[in-house]
């Protein structure tokens, strides 16, 4: 069954002189020139450092990691952080994911003045943490990283780390806390089908199936397409005695994500109720 925890970014302009007739220097026949077609227009700026760096770190993680702390060692204030950043995502890609945990923190504590931006990071240092095994230190992270997202008053922020916070807070075993968090990730983001899913799965390991029931209806209405989703449907329908429903919604996964993980499990699932 699917479980609970299952694993981003000046020209100055100066107004022309009103008093002043033109601009001087331009030939005429430039000034007189109309206005570009959309087909000539500029093209758009090159990426950034930063994003260059995170694209590499998906196909060549050593390679961003080397060049990531090769900018860090050179780098100042708001670079410094961006280059911690992409040190960060080149550890998770080679999976070394306390050294990444490290990195987002320390990261993070050098934005303390700026709260949405140490949120982020800190939510980060808490998901490395999470993936590394030590859920302690991941709700310890997500809670600091929360208050920061609270000041900030970044709903989908709060959302997103409030669930990861109730991710932590399963693998600690702590589910009534768990619930707490995931309450207010609906609250933060009513509109996000991850919250609904998460906390269905929450209410059925807890043997609330009325209330899981409710909450996964919630979540097919925002997303009637994710095979999560369908799949977690199907659970609950199936342990409520509801085998039509459970079948209906097993099959759905299998239509809608062939030849995936998903659609493997959901086969499973209909051949174990047709025992």
């Amino acid at each position: 069954m699917p479980a609970l925890f299952a694993v981003p970014l000046l020209l100055l302009q100066v107004g022309l002189d009103p008093n002043f007739g033109g601009i001087p220097g331009i030939p005429d026949e430039l000034r007189n020139r109309p206005p570009r077609t959309s087909e000539e227009a500029a093209p758009p700026p090159a990426p950034s450092r930063l994003t260059q760096c995170l694209q590499r770190s998906v196909g060549d993680a050593e390679g961003a990691l080397t060049a990531a702390r090769s900018w860090r060692g050179t780098a100042r204030g708001t670079e410094r952080v961006e280059a911690a950043q992409c040190e960060g995502f080149a550890l998770i890609g080679l999976s070394r994911f306390a050294e990444a945990q490290s990195v987002f923190a320390s990261a993070s504590s050098e934005v303390r003045d700026d709260p949405e931006r140490a949120a982020r990071l800190g939510g980060m240092a808490a998901n490395a943490a999470l993936a590394a095994g030590d859920a302690t230190s991941a709700l310890g992270l997500g809670t600091a990283a929360l208050s920061q997202a609270r000041v900030a008053q970044d709903a989908d922020l709060i959302a997103g780390i409030a669930r990861d916070r109730a991710r932590s807070l399963v693998a600690l075993n702590r589910l009534d806390e768990a619930a707490t968090a995931l309450a207010e990730a609906r609250s933060a983001a009513p509109d996000n089908p991850e919250g609904w899913l998460l906390s269905a799965t929450l209410s059925r390991r807890t043997d609330d199936l009325a209330t899981a029931a409710s909450q996964i209806a919630q979540a097919a209405r925002l997303a009637p397409r994710d095979p999560e989703v369908g799949l977690e449907a199907g659970v609950i329908a199936a342990l409520a005695g509801r085998d039509d429903e459970a079948t209906k919604s097993f099959r759905s996964v299998i239509e809608v994500a062939p030849d995936t993980p998903f659609a493997t499990q959901a086969q499973t699932y209909l051949e174990q109720l047709s025992q």
